[in-house]
């Protein structure tokens, strides 16, 4: 009966975070689908044409994975930070922790919430992306686990920032001056190895670089880092932000004064 009862709290929760972003769907959806037109257009057609191609390919199908994993990654980790955090806003983040279910499925429902706004924008800059490129398919099996694992990761990493936050100022500053940043130097608009050699060392510090290039071996075949290496690194941030998050609920830090 327990295993029963909370499923049923699991997909409660997680029902209850799809409903939410479907609901606002002008908000949550169409601006991302907006904003990777825009550089479709721009990085892809108008800049791209004057490049010419990267790694064998041309620009325009280079970058495509790299937009898709990018609207991925923001929109996990915004749905989670926000959804938490207004929670905790009104109280209602009380009602969850004074029923009788497990901090785990919490945790869980949460980053299912997350997961389907990511992979679900991901699908639609996917379509999108058709208007503009003929998109290669190499290995459908590590773009699915690719964009699957690395929308957990960062639905974990908003759910920890949701933690935190004191304000809905403070759930901006984490997207604003870490996560922008790692995505734009994570290999997205250029290859590593057109990097100096220090910086190539330095780039592959940066966790992104291993999420972007995943997937675009799935869909093209080449990649500047080892496959295996790079589910090594997903695996590892999805056990570890699930600790943290699963002791911070635990604790109640930021949730009980």
């Amino acid at each position: 009966m327990s295993v029963i009862k909370y499923r049923v709290a699991l997909q409660s929760i997680w029902i209850k975070e799809c409903v939410r972003f479907l609901r606002i769907w002008v908000q949550t959806l169409v601006p991302p689908a907006i904003t990777m037109t825009l550089y479709f257009l721009i990085f892809g057609s108008l800049i791209g044409s004057r490049i010419g191609e990267m790694g064998g390919f041309s620009y325009m199908e280079f970058i495509v994975p790299g937009l898709i994993m990018m609207s991925v990654i923001t929109n996990s980790y915004a749905n989670v930070a926000s959804s938490f955090y207004s929670t905790k806003f009104q109280k209602s983040i009380e009602e969850l922790l004074v029923a009788p279910v497990p901090n785990y499925i919490i945790v869980l429902g949460y980053m299912g919430g997350g997961m389907a706004r990511g992979i679900l924008v991901g699908l639609i800059v996917t379509l999108i992306s058709l208007l503009f490129v003929d998109i290669q398919i190499h290995h459908i099996g590590i773009i699915v686990a690719t964009v699957v694992m690395t929308s957990a990761v960062f639905s974990l990493g908003g759910l920890i920032n949701a933690v935190y936050a004191n304000s809905f100022d403070d759930i901006s500053i984490i997207p604003t001056f870490v996560l922008t940043p790692l995505t734009y130097l994570g290999g997205v608009f250029y290859s590593i190895s057109l990097l100096p050699g220090v910086w190539q060392y330095v780039s592959q510090a940066n966790p992104i670089v291993y999420m972007v290039n995943a997937f675009r071996y799935g869909f093209l075949g080449v990649s500047d880092v080892n496959i295996m290496l790079s589910f090594a690194v997903l695996c590892a941030l999805i056990v570890g932000l699930f600790a943290v998050a699963l002791q911070l609920i635990s604790r109640g830090t930021g949730i009980r004064h």
